[in-house]
């Protein structure tokens, strides 16, 4: 089954919504320029209730270009499983994360830089200074070819209405949605999470 990520979680409702609607994976993003910023504490006081109420949810903090140890503080203190690294992160970086990172792709992908756990990288748009949430979608026939060889996170303008087509063209480990299950930026749309899933699923069935 295909995997689902929805990212950008700013309030327990929308956590709650997003479980309740079916997600696999929750994003939790630290980037302060995003609209979708979250600080530490706000974050704690969400996961602690996820991982008591749903053991099963995987938790994933989005960073670019923080220090490894950050990282890691962020990681242990908000209970989060993953590391998603939008920024110029090193080899390094990854290897000292130790199975606990992998890397956002905006455009090319770098083999250097793919890790051997699910998922092994995340693929986005190509936007100019812009790590992620632009709306903009991937490229679908690149994406398309590395899923014969790879378990990744297909991002990149995904949204209620076009992901039953992504899913079937790329045929992807996992999808990642934040802009486009919402009402307004960092508000996410119940509703929208609800058809999201609902379409994920319905081409897996075709």
């Amino acid at each position: 089954m295909t995997k689902i990520k929805i990212c950008g979680i700013k309030t327990i409702h929308d956590a709650l919504a997003a479980m309740n609607a079916g997600a696999d994976y929750l994003g939790f993003n630290f980037y302060p320029k995003s609209p979708r910023y979250i600080e530490k504490d706000a974050c704690v006081e969400i996961t602690s209730v996820l991982k008591k109420d749903y053991p099963q949810i995987k938790l994933v903090g989005v960073f670019v270009n923080l220090s490894v140890d950050e990282i890691k503080d962020i990681l242990q203190t908000c209970s989060l499983d993953l590391a998603q690294l939008h920024g110029d992160e090193s080899v390094e970086m990854l290897n000292e994360l130790n199975g606990k990172a992998f890397k956002a792709f905006r455009g090319g992908v770098d083999e250097k830089l793919i890790v051997k756990n699910e998922p092994a990288f995340l693929i986005d748009a190509q936007v100019k200074d812009v790590y992620g949430g632009s709306g903009v979608k991937a490229d679908w026939n690149m994406a398309s070819e590395l899923a014969k060889k790879y378990s990744f996170l297909l991002a990149g303008g995904l949204t209620p209405e076009n992901v039953s087509d992504a899913v079937s063209r790329v045929k992807p480990w996992g999808v990642d949605v934040a802009s486009g299950v919402e009402s307004s930026p960092g508000v996410k749309d119940e509703a929208k999470m609800i058809q999201f899933v609902k379409s994920v699923r319905l081409a897996e069935s075709k």
